[in-house]
């Protein structure tokens, strides 16, 4: 199991693949997350991402069939695993145990 916190952009990214579940590939990630955080991502910066999530065991790829319009190419999809949805549920879990030790305080 993955027992280390994830970085900010790692999360993002496994959340994304997880909200897509299983037709999640790289530029539906890319425009998932511009679309969420409002501005411009790097493809190369989610493949990297994707890469490393894949040896780290938080995703799992498969290959979609052959297309015409993607010139003959296939997609990547990924889907999270059961240690990616771990990871995520801990990341959630130190999140939240975080954000309850803000004092109640005002600002104005």
């Amino acid at each position: 199991m993955y027992s280390r916190t994830l970085g900010e952009f790692e999360e993002m990214v496994l959340l994304t693949v997880a909200a897509q579940h299983d037709q999640a590939y790289g530029v539906s990630i890319k425009e998932a997350l511009e679309e969420h955080l409002g501005k411009s991502m790097n493809i190369s910066a989610i493949h990297v991402t994707l890469k490393r999530m894949l040896e780290k065991g938080l995703v799992k790829s498969r290959f979609g069939g052959i297309t015409q319009e993607r010139g003959g190419r296939r997609k990547k999809f990924y889907v999270i695993t059961k240690a990616g949805k771990l990871a995520l549920d801990r990341q959630y879990e130190l999140r939240s145990e975080m954000y309850q030790k803000i004092p109640k305080i005002t600002f104005g």
